[in-house]
């Protein structure tokens, strides 16, 4: 299915998360969300660019040209890459409690992105929003927890969407045009086996990998919700895969490392880091904000 993990150096976080693949310049980028940064290796060259932000980073996407869209706790921001400029384009409602979590660029080219809730608490207080081209904020799915695990089908006509504090995934017809969503049903729920549903990737045969976050797996699953496989992550904590590579079977996965025990980090001093190996099936190219 992938081959053994191995780990990219140099790449040691708190809290790694939202890895993206730039085709363009064969690059990955990721972030570490509370130190607020953004990181780019190129993989060919080794050349690494870092960008800081003024606030916790939950995600991120491709922009057009040099520039990416960030989710900076309630801010939607515009970093172009080349000068460090940052511009605020759009603001999610700005609730105290929540912060903006897992985010991709959809076959519609709107920026998705779900907030959660920042607080000990953890109550059904996040959502699911649209965020357009030109700063438009359209809530899509209300009643969350914690907003995760986007990710489309190949054809863009299929939206899978975890909570991962609820155990739960959800699947919804998708319209690429419109960037509408259709017949929501629940897929599954999760178990301590397969662990919290955290962030994922789709490939080309239609099956949605996700990473296990509590229980140190990397799930792979059926369009249906079938278990596939599930397989054993290279460190205890993974967040998220994502494809890349030239030809789009390298599989990365970033990981935490805060709030591990003393005891799991020893075990697993990588941890915190991101990891890559090589996938039988390619996986599906995720767009740019704006098409």
């Amino acid at each position: 299915m992938i081959s053994r993990f191995a780990p990219l150096p140099g790449t040691q976080g708190t809290l790694t998360e939202s890895p993206v693949w730039d085709a363009r310049r064969q690059a990955l980028l990721w972030c570490d969300i509370p130190e607020g940064v953004i990181h780019e290796l190129t993989l060919g060259s080794g050349a690494r660019r870092v960008w800081q932000l003024p606030g916790p980073v939950g995600s991120f996407g491709l922009a057009q040209g040099e520039a990416l869209v960030v989710a900076c706790r309630h801010d939607i921001i515009l970093l172009e890459r080349d000068s460090g400029a940052q511009s605020l384009l759009a603001r999610l409602p700005p609730d105290p409690r929540t912060r903006a979590n897992d985010g991709k660029i959809g076959p519609d080219g709107a920026f998705w992105v779900g907030t959660m809730d920042d607080t000990p608490a953890k109550e059904p207080i996040g959502a699911l929003y649209r965020i357009t081209p030109d700063g438009r904020v359209e809530c899509r799915v209300e009643g969350l927890v914690t907003s995760n695990g986007l990710a489309w089908s190949a054809d863009g006509r299929v939206l899978f969407h975890s909570d991962s504090r609820a155990r739960k995934l959800d699947v919804y017809d998708f319209d690429p045009a419109g960037g509408t969503l259709r017949n929501g049903v629940r897929l599954r729920d999760f178990d301590d086996e397969t662990g919290r549903p955290d962030g994922a990737a789709m490939d080309v045969q239609g099956r949605y990998w996700s990473a296990g976050v509590s229980a140190g797996r990397l799930n792979l699953f059926t369009r249906a919700g079938g278990l596939v496989q599930s397989l054993a992550a290279p460190t205890p904590a993974p967040t998220m895969p994502c494809f890349g590579g030239p030809d789009m079977k390298t599989l990365f996965l970033t990981s935490l490392r805060h709030g591990l025990s003393e005891a799991q980090l020893a075990a697993a001093p990588g941890a915190g880091g991101l990891f890559q190996a090589q996938a039988e099936v390619a996986g599906v190219p995720v767009g740019r904000f704006g098409g």
